[in-house]
């Protein structure tokens, strides 16, 4: 009987008992951006209670009782966020809302990006520490992976057309940032913050990137000697605690397709062992004669996490590219760049460029105390090439009286290979203190870099005129009696020239075929490419970063050797050593909430080069090439943060450039009067308007000039640099429809337009200007996006840039990519 009773009376208080249990708490965690928080955890207070969030942001915790609760959300990248709820009976929502987590004490970029979108808070490229980037006393522009993804941008060269001031100078890794050159083989190239260096001849890839930055003016107090435009930062994507995998394929014009995969999460439960996997293979031809692309990159990372005050970091990139390189276009002589069409090459199809680049950085954050860190960081960087091409001689061939024949390019082959690498280390110590109201951000450490081409690179050269003799050397009609002829059909009649030792290339005809190489006679050749080298530098510096109220005061010194090793490995070796100190002073003063006004005044230097300085009849040694920045502008958040807008004006002086005076008879001689001046106006507007809409603007008005040189360049003296479009802008944006029967579709529109350029400081060699529009339409479906992008809808016909019209770099005509994106 008393079962029974247990029973019954258990049976009638059961339902009661869960239902005082049956309460929920759900809701969503955004970021500060509007977009959904996924692998946040949301916990309890007093209980062991709590949820992750899913891929869209949304959490439930069930089996509540009434009462009043403490919830907490955290996420690695985010600072926390707490609220109180009460709970009675039935369903409580509630949403959080995130913002970025600034670690004041990290160095290398080592912690994973949890912003969703086109906007970046922070950056480490402008002072070495995270700093909001409102309060970054210099302008930085950047492009994040977002943005690239939904331009479908495979190259750097597909992104900066979204940054004021910079424009590209070639096909290569090749750019001019406020009017000064910058390229991948011989001026500062960052990833990660730490110098390196690409093979010049192919624009890095960005499908291992989280987004593609440049600090503006010059930045060598900051990574030591550099170009006074700026310098480009690749910041690679890390590993992140929550699970994010994704799969896209696309295929599109000239035959391309692509495959990409992007990977990340934990490999323990504990979460301290973190990984991501990037990798991307590209096979595509190109709307240019017999160019293609076959390119593998893989992209692994770890994280390791022994303790919250310690993270280690190891990043790797692999790049292995097979290819032709391409040396331009080449028109006819009478200077109509239109007089040939854009797809025209000059290589022959047993030409080939095969490259392998790796970049391997390992780094490590420790935090001794909540004010004191130590950041070690080290970067190795090889290059391996392997080049045979038919290439312009930079000339058109000749007749028999030496004149040149308008529709006839002179050739050369090259026969290369080389390897180089380059190593850079970097730690310093970060200490965070106040002195009374001022807060301090304290920065000392030490660089070293050192870059080496050892011996064994070679470069064996076809070029000239064949002699009758057997040799080839180049023509000289005073000589015609020596060299072989033979006739040439001009389009109207055969005439006799000089037989060259590599087939010109005919602009009438297109000879685009396989060459008998047999015939050529090489000579061996040693130059930048090939000549063993190795430069070094040494760089202490100190920082500190001021903050009183509403006043923030950078100030940084950094003293710099540099040593470049002139015959190099030979006998007569010889140690060039060059010094510099660098002085950096910026501020920045908060007018509102929204508003940061900011001024900077900082200095940059290029050596000179060690032969030279170590010449005798050069007039050296010579003082390193200076330069200085004077910048101010405004920096400016609005909708809550998620759209920035900023402005700069800015000047920039280089200094101490050498030129041939033209003195007779002294051919060697140098005199440093050279000075050139870059004076501009930037607006640079990105973010979201709404959560569904994504916006980014750009203009830049850049004044760049050469006001003094030597006498063989004082007609040049005033005129605007080459590839330094006096104006520029774009604008690109992105709206998804969240309801209705359109609900998931995406549309995004956008375009670019740069002004007329002058060509290698020759004002009767120009580049037109031009204007692009381009579109995207996106519908996503479930876990799948569908994408579809298209470029240069008018079908205009354009260069990018150029050397001369004998090497001009024709944009593609139009063109469309769709990509399918599996998340999972």
């Amino acid at each position: 009987m008393r079962a029974i009773f247990t029973i019954t009376l258990t049976l009638l208080l059961l339902p009661a008992a869960l239902f005082a249990q049956s309460n929920i708490i759900k809701g969503t965690v955004h970021n500060h951006e509007g977009g959904p928080v996924a692998g946040a955890t949301v916990s309890v207070g007093g209980q062991a209670r709590g949820a992750a969030t899913d891929a869209t942001g949304h959490f439930e915790i069930p089996g509540l009782s009434a009462g009043d609760y403490v919830l907490q959300v955290s996420l690695i990248g985010f600072e926390p966020a707490t609220h109180r709820v009460k709970v009675t009976n039935g369903t409580v929502e509630i949403n959080f809302l995130l913002q970025p987590a600034v670690r004041d004490l990290q160095h290398i970029e080592i912690t994973g990006r949890k912003e969703k979108g086109y906007k970046n808070t922070t950056s480490f490229v402008a002072s070495k520490t995270a700093t909001p980037l409102k309060d970054v006393p210099q302008s930085v522009s950047y492009v994040t992976k977002e943005l690239m993804q939904d331009q479908a941008s495979n190259r750097i060269g597909d992104v900066v057309k979204n940054m004021s001031g910079v424009n590209q100078f070639t096909f290569y890794d090749d750019l001019t940032i406020r009017g000064f050159r910058i390229n991948g083989g011989n001026t500062t190239q960052l990833i990660n913050g730490m110098r390196t260096f690409s093979g010049f001849w192919k624009q890095p890839a960005v499908n291992y990137l989280e987004r593609v930055e440049v600090i503006k003016g010059p930045a060598s107090a900051l990574f030591g000697n550099a170009s006074p435009g700026g310098a480009v930062n690749r910041v690679t994507k890390k590993p992140l605690e929550e699970v994010r995998r994704s799969v896209s394929v696309s295929a599109g014009s000239f035959d391309t397709y692509r495959l990409l995969t992007d990977l990340t999460g934990p490999l323990n439960h504990k979460k301290t062992l973190l990984y991501r996997l990037n990798v991307g293979y590209e096979n595509a031809r190109s709307f240019r004669d017999l160019q293609f692309d076959k390119n593998l990159v893989v992209a692994p990372s770890l994280s390791y996490l022994p303790g919250e005050k310690t993270r280690i970091n190891l990043d790797v990139v692999y790049n292995q590219s097979n290819s032709r390189l391409d040396r331009g276009q080449s028109v006819f002589s009478n200077n109509d760049i239109y007089s040939t069409p854009i797809s025209r090459a000059l290589n022959a199809k047993n030409d080939y460029l095969k490259e392998k680049t790796y970049t391997i950085m390992a780094s490590v954050n420790h935090s001794f105390s909540k004010q004191l860190a130590l950041n070690v960081g080290y970067l190795r960087t090889g290059y391996d090439q392997d080049l045979l091409e038919h290439r312009s001689a930079n000339a058109y061939a000749k007749d028999r009286n030496g004149k040149s024949i308008p529709s006839l390019v002179e050739r050369q082959v090259f026969v290369r290979q080389s390897k180089q690498h380059m190593d850079n280390l970097t730690a310093y110590l970060t200490y965070g203190f106040n002195t009374g109201r001022v807060e301090h951000k304290l920065l000392g450490g030490f660089d070293y870099s050192q870059s080496v081409l050892p011996p064994g690179a070679f470069q064996n050269t076809a070029s000239g005129y064949q002699l009758k003799d057997g040799g080839a050397a180049p023509y000289k009609a005073a000589d015609s009696a020596k060299y072989v002829f033979y006739n040439y059909f001009n389009g109207k009649e055969n005439i006799r020239i000089p037989k060259p030792n590599v087939s010109s290339f005919d602009l009438l005809t297109g000879n685009n075929g396989w060459e008998d190489m047999s015939g050529y006679i090489f000579s061996s050749v040693q130059n930048g490419a090939t000549k063993p080298m190795f430069t070094a530098l040494h760089g202490f510096y100190i920082q500190d970063q001021v903050k009183l109220g509403a006043l923030q005061l950078l100030a940084g010194l950094r003293y710099e050797t540099y040593v470049d090793k002139a015959g190099y490995k030979t006998d007569n070796e010889k140690k060039v050593r060059q010094y510099k100190l660098l002085p950096r002073v910026g501020v920045v003063y908060s007018v509102t909430r929204n508003i940061n006004v900011y001024g900077i005044y900082t200095e940059g230097y290029n050596p000179q080069d060690a032969m030279v300085q170590t010449n005798p009849l050069s007039g050296g040694p010579f003082d390193p090439i200076e330069s200085d920045l004077v910048e101010g502008g405004l920096k400016t958040e609005w909708f809550d943060g998620r759209l920035t807008a900023n402005a700069a004006v800015y000047r920039i002086r280089q200094r101490n450039t050498l030129y041939d005076p033209g003195v007779a008879g002294k051919p060697d001689l140098r005199v440093q009067v050279g000075e050139e001046v870059s004076k501009g106006v930037e607006l640079d507007v990105i973010g979201q308007i709404t959560p569904y809409w994504n916006v980014l603007l750009t203009y830049a008005y850049n004044d760049a000039r050469l006001l003094s040189a030597g006498k063989a360049d004082s007609s040049l003296i005033g005129m605007q640099k080459p590839n330094a479009p006096r104006q520029q802008g774009s604008f690109w944006t992105k709206y998804t429809f969240h309801a209705g029967a359109l609900r998931n579709l995406g549309l995004g529109l956008g375009g670019n337009f740069v002004t007329e350029r002058n060509i290698s400081l020759n004002t009767e060699q120009t580049l037109p200007g031009y204007s692009l529009l381009n579109a995207a339409v996106y519908y996503r479906l479930r876990k799948l996006q569908l994408q579809l992008n298209l470029n240069n809808i008018t079908n205009k016909t354009y260069w990018v840039g150029g050397y001369d019209y004998l090497r001009l770099f024709p944009g593609a005509p139009r063109n469309w990519m769709a990509t399918a994106t599996y998340t999972f």
